[in-house]
């Protein structure tokens, strides 16, 4: 039996599996990664390619992640991409799984990978189908249930209706750090940075440590005091999952922060904590925002950037106007062009601005490296002027 056969043999041969919606909806396949039951959101990713970083990105913990494009793990896992520690998604669903794994760099099946970490997942089921449900119905509760003995449909749906939701859900202490750690500067340290975790990716601080910033990474429950412990040039709140409205803790620290003035970026979960520090509201996408393939304007300059997203909650702030706020006077910086949903704020009178998407693209386009760029300019002149 050559290689190729004996892959499809084995996925032929996969435990019967179930994906069962909270509306009723059900779709049947085989088994993928571990045998077992998991319960989540389910949400669609649009990206072709980055499927190991999207895996172990924190902000996807506890949802089941979708995956559109059809053929999933062709080039297996390394021990090179992964975001962070360990696989984060509750659940995943692929149509059709690589039989045999081709890259260089690959060590091991996603399927090995997805069973070692004892994620649950489903293969052979129509996608498409699926992520359309979703596009007209809005993200939802999902279980996945796979194994030789299922229980009958009525009792897997009550099963995942018992699930809890995502709204109201506070996440980011559960996938943080729980003691806080250095990344050095590469080559010359220009610039200290206090980096509060929500969930960060590990290539968020390599992006800054390439422009020679020490990043102190600090757990989610970290106090002012120790934010400023560090000496601080300037302060980064990072992505994470979860439900905004439920940070009231990093939502002070930013305040405090902004009170003081030190220069401040915030990706991602940081943009809605920002939102919420000037006083907008937050509130759930239907079915938000997640792949490799978002288009979004800077309105700072008119440039349109392909950007990578992972968020089901936005920023409720007015794109026609500027605001006051008690830290000054602040705007939309970016925005969705496909929906206009503010993807960036900035502050026009303090050191302050953040985006909604992921600037480190990992997996992702580079377009928007150069908030990076911008980061390090308003912690130069934040410098300069405490030099004058």
């Amino acid at each position: 039996m050559t290689t190729s056969t004996r892959g499809t043999a084995a996925r032929r041969h996969a435990a019967p599996a179930v994906l069962v919606l909270e509306d009723g909806r059900i779709f049947r396949g085989r088994a993928y990664g571990a045998v077992g039951v998991t319960f989540g959101e389910a949400v669609f990713s649009t990206g072709m390619t980055g499927y190991q970083e999207t895996l172990t990105d924190p902000s996807y913990h506890r949802q089941v992640v979708v995956m559109t494009s059809p053929h999933v793990g062709n080039t297996g896992v390394n021990d090179e991409d992964p975001e962070s520690r360990r696989i984060w998604v509750a659940g995943y669903v692929v149509r059709d799984p690589a039989r045999v794994p081709s890259n260089w760099r690959s060590r091991r099946s996603l399927d090995e990978e997805l069973r070692e970490q004892g994620v649950v997942g489903i293969s052979g089921i129509d996608t498409r189908a699926l992520t359309r449900h979703l596009r007209e119905r809005g993200a939802m509760r999902v279980g996945i249930f796979s194994g030789n003995a299922l229980p009958d449909e009525g009792t897997m749906l009550a099963e995942v209706r018992q699930a809890p939701e995502m709204t109201g859900a506070d996440l980011a202490a559960e996938v943080a750090t729980k003691e806080a750690y250095v990344v050095p500067a590469i080559g010359e340290k220009k610039f200290t940075v206090a980096a509060v975790d929500l969930g960060i990716k590990g290539m968020t601080p390599h992006r800054m440590a390439e422009r020679g910033i020490e990043v102190h990474v600090l757990p989610a429950t970290a106090t002012v005091e120790d934010v400023y412990a560090v000496g601080p040039d300037g302060v980064f709140f990072s992505n994470g999952p979860g439900d905004p409205a439920t940070a009231d803790h990093p939502v002070s620290v930013m305040r405090a922060v902004l009170e003081r003035g030190t220069p401040l970026f915030g990706i991602c979960f940081g943009n809605q904590i920002l939102g919420r520090a000037l006083g907008f509201g937050t509130y759930k996408l239907k079915y938000g925002h997640r792949g490799i393939n978002q288009p979004v304007q800077d309105r700072t300059t008119g440039k349109v950037e392909v950007t990578a997203h992972n968020h089901g909650f936005a920023v409720d702030a007015p794109l026609d106007r500027v605001s006051e706020t008690p830290y000054g006077r602040a705007e939309v910086s970016h925005v969705c062009l496909n929906d206009n949903v503010v993807e960036g704020l900035q502050l026009l009178d303090r050191p302050a601005f953040s985006v909604q998407y992921h600037p480190e693209a990992a997996a992702g386009p580079h377009d928007a490296a150069y908030l990076f760029d911008r980061f390090t300019s308003l912690m130069s002149t934040a410098l300069e002027g405490q030099r004058a």
